[in-house]
């Protein structure tokens, strides 16, 4: 009688860390790694279940005593454009997006840099070297694009249909079976004013809706957390608790 192997993932936890998030408060992360021939798979159940990835790594926060990291995905189906994000639409209407594979170059890199000095310059980002932000691009076992955001008056495909014009933004999104999840974005610091941070979460939500996919994952709320403030300005929206994902208003 044969035995049928499976594949479980393992799973570890971090040292405690001083918290990104909340001063005087300390981080720990329970991961694992995705690996096997449904690396994907597992993916899937662990973003709906409150995970987050990088690179091959599937990791969620298990702190000791605070639990104010808070899974949030928004209602594709569901939500409808405020004033306010009609004015940030409006805003950057010369703005072309234009879904590419997970390949970094050196345009991509040169925007990072400039994005992390400017916005997060005392953050655990700021050393990445251009290694190290194509692994976090290109180190993925699970369906990954690029979204770059390009002047539309610029935009153009040249002769070996590469995209030309100048670079405004890129986001690194994961699609899952029930939608996209945002990975990471950085934007010209100059257009901070647009809020081109929104304006890319407004893009998902249309690119999902096309797709028939019903979520956009926003990755962690965090109530206190000046930071992660604005996720919670995207309504109707499902937040993770003990008892499963509840809907917020």
């Amino acid at each position: 009688m044969s035995i049928e192997k499976r594949e479980f993932p393992q799973f570890f936890v971090t040292s405690p860390a001083e918290c990104p998030y909340l001063p005087d408060h300390e981080e720990r992360k329970i991961f694992t790694h995705l690996t096997g021939s449904d690396a994907a798979g597992l993916h899937d159940i662990l973003s709906r279940n409150g995970f987050r990835r990088s690179q091959a790594i599937a990791y969620k926060p298990s702190c000791r005593q605070c639990s104010k990291c808070v899974s949030v995905r928004i209602r594709v189906d569901e939500f409808e454009l405020s004033k306010s994000h009609k004015r940030i639409i409006r805003k950057n209407r010369f703005w072309h997006g234009h879904m590419v594979d997970p390949v970094a170059t050196k345009e991509q890199f040169s925007l990072f840099s400039d994005y992390i000095k400017t916005r997060h310059g005392d953050g655990g980002m700021a050393e990445m070297s251009a290694l190290d932000y194509a692994a976090m691009v290109e180190e993925t076992p699970v369906e990954t694009k690029l979204i770059e955001y390009r002047n539309e008056a610029e935009y153009r495909l040249d002769s070996e249909n590469n995209q030309q014009g100048r670079l405004l933004a890129v986001s690194l999104t994961d699609i899952l079976s029930d939608g996209l999840s945002m990975i990471y974005s950085f934007f010209d610091p100059v257009l901070s004013p647009l809020s081109p941070g929104s304006y890319m979460i407004l893009d998902h939500i249309e690119r999902a809706r096309q797709m028939g996919l019903p979520y956009i994952y926003l990755g962690y709320w965090v109530e206190g957390s000046q930071k992660m403030a604005y996720k919670s300005r995207f309504l109707p929206q499902d937040r993770l608790g003990e008892h499963g994902w509840a809907k917020v208003d």
